[in-house]
């Protein structure tokens, strides 16, 4: 086997982190998938995450999008999970046991609270108002208990109207309503059900006009911009999730292999529906699962057309039974003929950018039909490795030409183990089987298709400049590059060790870097380099550039992330107009207006400019005080008082009023001695707070 030197393995990797490093300061995976489940859309995963909680470092956060390409003003029957539906979120977090060891079941119920109205909402009162029960299995699904019934399913934000007027729920905002939305079960889950922006960011356009993307002629654009889906947010305890109910503070290393769990998220139904001919129907029979997800894009472009109802019908645990039939399009995956000239590469100009090892280090080919590492089975040179044999080798190289057993089908399949190869090629020597820097272990091979998250591996600030939506593929530039990192082999934390595909975080470009996985990156990363590259010649080669350039033209969500549980963005209003121009601003500034229609008060504020004249009489108050204050032209007005706290504890103004000068009442003999914050705000921006003290 030829070696090359550390330092012009360094070298290769120069133009890449200068790419990863630009994206980091510029800073649908299954949507309509298959045939059968496009037409049974309230069934239909669109996605799933798993991360652990940026502000909390004991949590983790499990979320299972339904419902896919929701347009905003659908009414008067808005999108909402169905009955007569298991939604399940299976979690397998143990090597020795076979199968689920947790399952979360969410199944729902309607009813009409208006039923004179044709209208969403109205005077208070929802039609097809949804709420749930959550039941948790600790025991693999055998049994179930209950953790609390009438859970409460956010409303769909028809518009303004039905969300802040008398009319409508007479609420201070939507931001507001999704809170409460909010539940806690006694075993320390927080949960929330309920409409969300969608937070997947594709050009579904382009990708399926024959893979233009980017678009060769035209601008790229969100397929999904603007669009809401319906989604079921977890936050847990990581000591719920780890086998042996630890914290992550007592985790061996940042790679314990204990603290790695394995999700997957499904919709089952009943297998026999009858139509009562009278406007009703009834379901009954054996439950079938009828759409599951794990990793992103598996069934939506991995599989071809005619397995995908059978893969969408059985568990991830049946994914090694079929693996010489479903299970192959991972080993010579369809998306690869685009990428090699000698086969229909020309066919899809936008992939241009993106080729495939076809004889790394003079002899190792992973076009789709050749022998990948096969060669090597059973020799000295991989003794010891994870493809040996005696370890995972009759996994990894199971036979010749199924070239991508040793990258794509690990990481979507096992997850990958901290063995070599499968570390960074700093400190291997120019040798890809040699020992290297470890960057990752989310090893669980009990089944297949599933987010593998090591809950072990820390966080990457959202605010810290080297947040990057490119994952672990910028985690492995650091550690090829960086001098903090490429000193030594020792095992360190490397920023973005916590993204795709360890877990899924909502940040992450998924569709870019499974594409640039598709065209050898990963390959590359542990020391098997691009064809143009010639042994004492230039590293930084065109084919390599080529591929860490790439994009897709879409890289970032339409709407900004929130900074608090569940973290997706705010759904669409009906009444939002979608601005289709990817340059416009009017669709980020009415997200932010609906994040703020309700002051929401930090703790610490102080008296603001006193805009609005607020003023409390008497102040202290011992059982009413009269908020007085001044209008200076027409506008929504909203005034609440908080705790110390930060919670809102009454909110005496949601109303449109005209100019001049007002007063409201304050009751305020049903709360507690203490000192509580008054705060107004016109049309959403806040302008004044005054303290009113309770005798």
């Amino acid at each position: 086997m030829k070696r090359r030197s550390t330092t012009q393995g360094l070298q290769l990797f120069a133009v890449l982190a200068t790419a990863l490093f630009a994206t980091v300061l510029l800073t649908s995976s299954s949507h309509r998938e298959a045939p059968l489940i496009a037409y049974d859309p309230q069934a239909d995963n669109t996605d799933l995450y798993a991360f652990r909680s940026p502000y909390n470092p004991e949590k983790v956060v499990i979320i299972a999008n339904y419902i896919p390409m929701q347009l905003p003003q659908g009414g008067p029957i808005y999108y909402n999970f169905g009955e007569n539906i298991r939604y399940e979120i299976h979690i397998d977090n143990n090597i020795a046991t076979p199968g689920d060891d947790i399952v979360y079941r969410f199944t729902f119920k309607t009813k009409n609270e208006a039923n004179g109205t044709f209208f969403k909402i109205r005077l208070e009162a929802e039609n097809q108002k949804t709420s749930y029960t959550l039941e948790r299995s600790m025991d693999g699904g055998k049994s179930f208990t209950t953790l609390f019934t009438n859970g409460r399913v956010a409303p769909y934000p028809a518009g303004d109207r039905s969300i802040l007027s008398p009319v409508g729920l007479n609420e201070p905002g939507y931001l507001h309503v999704r809170r409460k939305a909010f539940m806690n079960a006694n075993t320390g889950e927080k949960v929330y059900a309920g409409p969300v922006d969608d937070p997947f960011f594709v050009d579904l356009g382009g990708v399926f006009d024959l893979g233009d993307a980017p678009r060769q002629n035209g601008k790229a654009r969100d397929g999904l911009k603007c669009l809401n889906v319906s989604t079921l947010a977890l936050e847990i305890d990581i000591s719920t999730l780890q086998k042996d109910k630890k914290m992550a503070k007592d985790a061996q290393n940042i790679l314990d292999p204990n603290y790695v769990i394995g999700v997957w998220a499904s919709a089952s139904r009943p297998k026999i529906r009858t139509l009562g001919g009278n406007g009703t129907e009834t379901h009954s029979g054996d439950w079938v699962q009828v759409s599951r997800l794990g990793m992103p894009l598996t069934n939506e472009v991995v599989n071809p057309i005619v397995v995908k109802d059978f893969w969408n019908s059985y568990t991830p645990y049946k994914d090694p039974f079929y693996r010489n039939s479903v299970g192959k399009y991972f080993n010579n995956p369809e998306l690869a003929l685009y990428m090699d000239d000698d086969k229909f590469g020309g066919a899809v100009p936008a992939f241009a950018p993106l080729r495939i090892q076809k004889a790394s280090l003079g002899q190792f080919g992973f076009a789709n039909g050749q022998n990948g590492l096969f060669p090597l089975k059973g020799s000295q040179a991989v003794k010891g490795t994870a493809l040996d044999d005696a370890i995972f080798g009759k996994v990894l190289l199971p036979g010749p030409g199924m070239p991508r057993t040793v990258d794509l089908y690990p990481i979507f399949h096992t997850g990958v183990p901290n063995l070599r190869p499968y570390q960074l090629l700093t400190g291997k020597n120019g040798n890809p089987l040699a020992s290297g820097k470890p960057f990752i272990h989310n090893f669980l091979p009990n089944g297949g298709d599933m987010l593998r998250l090591n809950m072990a591996v820390p966080t990457t600030p959202r605010n810290s400049k080297e947040f990057s939506s490119l994952g672990l593929i910028n985690a492995a530039a650091l550690g090829i590059l960086d001098p903090r990192f490429n000193q030594t082999t020792n095992l360190q934390f490397i920023p973005n060790m916590d993204g795709f595909p360890n877990g899924r975080r909502l940040e992450d470009d998924v569709t870019r870097i499974e594409l640039q996985a598709v065209s050898g990156l990963v390959l590359a990363a542990i020391g098997l380099p691009y064809d143009d590259y010639k042994e004492g010649g230039p590293v930084t080669t065109p084919q390599l550039l080529n591929v860490i350039s790439y994009t897709t033209g879409v890289e970032k969500n339409d709407a900004p992330f929130v900074d608090e549980f569940p973290y997706m963005a705010l759904a669409w209003p009906g009444t939002h107009q979608c601005n289709c121009d990817e340059d416009a601003k009017e669709d980020a500034s009415t997200m932010k207006s609906l994040l703020n229609t309700i002051p929401e008060r930090k703790l610490g504020i102080g008296l603001g400019v006193p805009e609005m004249l607020l003023m409390a009489t008497p102040n202290p108050a011992r059982d009413n005080s009269v908020i007085r204050y001044q209008v200076s032209k027409p506008a929504r007005v909203v005034i609440a008082a908080y705790d110390a706290t930060g919670k809102i504890i009454k909110v005496l103004v949601n109303q449109q009023q005209v100019a001049g000068t007002h007063q409201v009442s304050w009751n305020t003999s049903t709360v507690a001695k203490g000192a509580y914050t008054v705060v107004g705000s016109y049309d959403g921006q806040q302008v004044q707070s005054i303290q009113v003290i309770k005798n």
